[in-house]
């Protein structure tokens, strides 16, 4: 194993010490237990909006904390699911009477710690909601889920509900807008190689030199199947078949295409296989007219890519073109 890192155990906390150096004008860093909170949080009036998981995907969760997106990111050790205790800090540090709205992506630890702190804040009588995102269609059932994962749709519905709560939506309003992008949000992935877990110390899967995971998970969990590697023109297709076919997504539709690498994929590769999705997608009849490319969700060094797409209308479309300004994410109306 070859990784810029000093004592595996030390990995995040070093990381978000790193963070809070690079960014802190958007954000702060509490440890013990660790949280990443926006600069000027809490905000008065506003709904928080939280998010977290374990670590390793970076920059979710922790790079999307900021105006016009996270009020906090709660960062679990790599691949681990963070405490009931860290959500429970992350809600103390940004939660008034407006409440709070918890994101959470579909793994089992992720589901169980984050119910379990919304319980402790009712507890002390704070308006806690949470909501599940479950937008991966490779498989129904998987290493950490019960039903299915929660991956790149992630990005999306933080953005949107962030803006919401930013323009000073109701906790009602935000938690009905982040059920409607749940509802209509679809992504898959690719691996081609596996990622290497810091305390770990080797691959979490092998694949032969001609081998590709269809439909892997973020942390490395099997996939559909295991096919001959094949020219992007076709292993794009499989990608773009398996979203627009679940939904479905139809001719006429308006979406948005979420091109992201899983950490290794180069942006001269990713950019390729945008544009193969976008032609695919024309041909279908679908409008593609928000795009994001680049590595927003990833799994560690994973060489791979996802796709996802979000069926979009005027009130989707411009929350997502609202101003954001954090680390991964920023740009003006």
């Amino acid at each position: 194993m070859k990784k810029i890192i000093n004592e595996p155990a030390d990995v995040v906390t070093e990381s978000l010490r790193g963070l809070a150096a690079a960014h802190a004008d958007i954000l702060r860093v509490q440890e013990d237990p660790a949280v990443v909170v926006r600069a000027d949080a809490p905000v008065a009036g506003k709904v928080a909006v939280i998010s977290g998981g374990g670590s390793g995907h970076e920059p979710l969760h922790g790079g999307f904390v900021g105006l016009g997106m996270l009020d906090a990111a709660v960062p679990g050790a790599v691949f681990t699911s963070p405490t009931p205790d860290a959500v429970q800090a992350a809600i103390r540090a940004t939660t008034g009477e407006a409440g709070a709205l918890l994101i959470v992506k579909n793994y089992t630890g992720d589901v169980l710690n984050f119910e379990t702190a919304g319980e402790l804040a009712a507890a002390e009588d704070l308006d806690v909601r949470s909501v599940v995102i479950d937008d991966d269609v490779a498989v129904a059932d998987s290493t950490f889920t019960a039903g299915r994962r929660g991956v790149g749709g992630t990005v999306l519905l933080e953005k949107i509900t962030g803006a919401a709560a930013e323009r000073g939506d109701s906790l009602d309003a935000v938690e009905a807008l982040a059920r409607k992008v749940i509802g209509q949000v679809r992504s898959i992935g690719v691996a081609l190689t596996a990622p290497t877990v810091p305390h770990v110390g080797e691959p979490s899967f092998a694949l032969g030199p001609g081998e590709i995971e269809f439909g892997i998970g973020i942390h490395g969990e099997p996939g559909r199947e295991r096919i001959p590697a094949e020219p992007a023109d076709a292993l794009v297709a499989r990608l773009v078949q398996a979203v627009v076919e679940d939904l479905p997504f139809e001719r006429g539709d308006r979406v948005l295409l979420f091109t992201n690498s899983m950490g290794a994929t180069p942006l001269v590769e990713l950019y390729l296989a945008h544009g193969i999705a976008e032609r695919l997608l024309a041909d279908r009849g679908i409008m593609v007219e928000r795009r994001l490319v680049g590595p927003y969700i990833t799994s560690l060094e994973m060489q791979g890519m996802s796709l996802t797409l979000l069926r979009l209308d005027d009130e989707l479309t411009e929350l997502w073109d609202a101003p954001v300004n954090t680390a991964a994410l920023r740009w003006k109306a």
